[in-house]
C-alpha cells in the first residue's frame, strides 16, 4: 500500500514534503522516496482479495463452439484506486476447456476492450494449452487514451510529475496490478479454475508490466517478454554522465531512450520543481520493485521460467550492450535488427517459435522431448587481423547450429544512431562446432579503422510436443569489445 502525503505536496510544495519525509524515515516509520512516503508499491493482500473486485458480468459463462469447444466469460473488474475516488476498471475474458476445470492459465494484457467483446477462437499454441487443461485469461494493458480514457491518462501523468508517487503512474501501478487482479478474478471462479502455473506473456508495455508484476506476485510462474525493459542501466537510473553522453549524440532522440521503465519523464518532473537528485533518488529507490535484473536470485529460488526478446534496435530495450556485460546469465533471444517497427535482418531466424515452445515446456514438461537452451559463456581472442569468438554451453545442452552477427563502432546505447543504423547485411556468419575444444567458434575479420566491435550469436534447438517440432533460439550475451590500436 502506498502511504503518501501528495495532497500536502500540492498545497505546500515538494521541499516541505521532503523534510517531513526525512523526519519520518529517520525514525523508521516509512521509507522516503523523493518526496513520497512509500511502504510498498503493491498491497498484495488487497491485490489477492476477490471481495473488492466489484465484478460486473458482461457475458456469463457460456459454451463457444468451434474446432475446440470452450467455456468463456467476460467481466469488468476494479483494479483499485489510482488516487482517492479514481477507480481503475478493466475487462477480463476467461477461457477454459469445455468439460473440465482449467488448472492454471496463460495470461496476457495484449488485447483491447473491443476485441474482448468477441468470443475467443483458439488456434495454435492456445489450442494445445486448452487441450492440456490449461486456461486462458485476456485483459487490457493499453494506454487509456486508446479506449476513450485520455483525460484519465493525462491526469495520472500530471499527478506523477508533481508528486513522484509511483502509485498514480499507470505504468508503475495500474498495469502490473491489472495483471495481478486478473489472476485474482480468475481464481475466484472456483468452479472453472483450480490453482496451477500462471505464465504471462506480451510485448512492449505488455512485456514490461508482467516483468514487474512477477517480482511481487508469486502466483506467476513464468514470463516471456519482448521489446521491454529488463535491467537497470545507468540511463534508466538518471546517471548524469550517461545522460551527458546521450545528449551529446547527433540526431533526434525519442521519448523512450533514457526513460526509467518507459517513456522519459525527466523533463516534466524537472518542470514541476524537482531536481536531478530527486530523479536519481526516485529511480534508485524504486528499481528493486521494477527490474528483473535486481531480483534474479529470488526469481530463481521460486523456479520462475524466463525468456526475453529485447530486440537489437529497440527504442524501449535500448541498452543491450550494458545488459550483456552486466547480466550475461539472463536468457535472451536477440533477433538481429528487430525492435518496435523494425523489419529484421535478411538472415533473421524466420522459423523461430520461442513463445510457443516456452509455454508448452512450462506447462507440460513431462510431455516435451528436447530442451530449451540456457545462456552460454562467451570469450574472444585476437588472431592476426581477426577476432575469434568462442562460445561454450554447459554440459547437457547441445545446440543444433548457430549464427553470429556483428557491427563495428556502434553508437552508444539509446542514441539515435544506435537505434537507426542496422547491422549490415553482410555482417553474418555461421558458427562452427570445434569437437576438440567442445565450443562453438567463428572468426571475424577486423576493420582496420574500427575502435570497437559488437557481436552476438544465436543457437538453434528443437523441442517436440504432440509430434510437432518447434524451433527455438537462444543468444549468447551481447558483447562489446574495444579493439587494440
Amino acid at each position: 500500500m502506498i502511504v503518501t502525503i501528495a495532497s500536502i505536496a500540492l498545497q505546500w510544495g515538494a521541499p516541505i514534503v521532503r523534510r517531513i519525509a526525512r523526519c519520518l524515515a529517520s525514525i523508521g516509520i516509512l521509507t522516503m522516496l523523493s518526496g513520497v512516503l512509500v511502504a510498498e508499491i503493491f498491497d498484495m493482500d488487497a491485490i489477492r482479495n476477490p471481495s473488492t473486485l466489484d465484478v460486473e458480468v458482461l457475458q456469463d459463462w457460456h459454451p463457444v463452439e468451434g474446432d475446440i469447444v470452450t467455456r468463456q466469460k467476460l467481466v469488468t473488474i476494479n483494479v483499485g484506486e489510482l488516487w482517492p475516488g479514481q477507480d481503475f476498471r478493466i475487462p477480463v475474458r476467461m477461457v477454459v476447456p469445455a468439460i473440465q476445470k482449467a488448472k492454471g492459465f496463460h495470461l496476457t494484457g495484449g488485447s483491447t476492450p473491443a476485441r474482448l467483446e468477441e468470443d475467443f477462437r483458439p488456434n495454435g499454441v492456445f489450442r494445445e494449452l486448452l487441450n492440456g487443461g490449461v486456461g486462458l485469461v485476456f485483459t487490457v494493458v493499453q494506454e487509456p487514451g486508446s479506449y476513450g480514457e485520455r483525460d484519465l491518462a493525462r491526469a495520472a501523468e500530471e499527478r506523477f510529475a508533481r508528486t513522484l508517487n509511483p502509485h498514480v503512474k499507470i505504468q508503475y501501478w495500474a498495469w502490473p496490478a491489472t495483471l495481478m487482479r486478473a489472476i485474482t478474478a480468475a481464481y475466484a471462479e472456483s468452479a472453472h479454475f483450480e490453482k496451477g502455473k500462471v505464465a504471462v506473456t506480451g510485448g512492449s508495455k505488455n512485456g514490461a508490466s508482467p516483468s514487474m508484476a512477477i517480482l511481487h506476485d508469486d502466483r506467476m510462474t513464468a514470463v516471456h517478454a519482448t521489446v521491454s525493459p529488463i535491467w537497470d542501466s545507468p540511463l534508466r537510473l538518471c546517471d548524469r554522465a550517461a545522460w551527458k553522453e546521450l545528449d551529446s549524440q547527433e540526431g533526434r532522440r525519442g521519448p523512450f531512450s533514457g526513460g526509467h521503465y518507459g517513456p522519459t519523464f525527466n523533463r516534466e518532473v524537472l518542470e514541476q520543481g524537482h531536481t536531478w537528485e530527486d530523479l536519481q533518488a526516485f529511480t534508485r529507490e524504486i528499481s528493486d520493485e521494477v527490474f528483473i535484473s535486481r531480483n534474479l536470485k529470488n526469481l530463481r529460488r521460486r523456479g520462475v521460467a524466463m525468456l526475453f526478446h529485447p530486440g537489437t534496435h529497440d527504442c524501449v530495450a535500448y541498452d543491450i550492450a550494458w545488459g550483456g556485460a552486466e547480466h550475461p546469465d539472463i536468457p535472451v533471444y536477440l533477433g538481429a535488427n528487430t525492435g518496435h517497427g523494425k523489419r529484421g535482418h535478411p538472415r533473421l531466424e524466420r522459423g523461430q517459435s520461442n513463445k510457443s515452445a516456452f509455454l508448452l515446456t512450462h506447462f507440460f514438461p513431462e510431455e516435451i522431448s528436447g530442451r530449451l537452451l540456457v545462456p552460454p559463456k562467451v570469450r574472444h581472442a585476437f588472431v592476426d587481423n581477426a577476432i575469434e569468438v568462442i562460445v561454450e554451453f554447459p554440459d547437457g545442452y547441445e545446440p543444433e547450429g548457430g549464427s553470429i552477427w556483428w557491427m563495428f563502432d556502434r553508437a552508444p546505447d539509446g542514441s539515435p544512431h544506435y537505434l537507426s543504423e542496422p547491422i549490415p547485411d553482410d555482417n553474418f556468419a555461421e558458427m562452427h562446432y570445434d569437437d576438440r575444444r567442445g565450443v562453438w567458434v567463428a572468426e571475424i575479420e577486423l576493420d582496420a579503422n574500427a575502435g570497437q566491435i559488437d557481436f552476438f550469436s544465436n543457437y538453434l534447438s528443437r523441442v517436440k510436443h504432440n509430434g510437432r517440432a518447434y524451433e527455438t533460439y537462444l543468444s549468447s550475451p551481447y558483447t562489446r569489445v574495444v579493439l587494440p590500436e
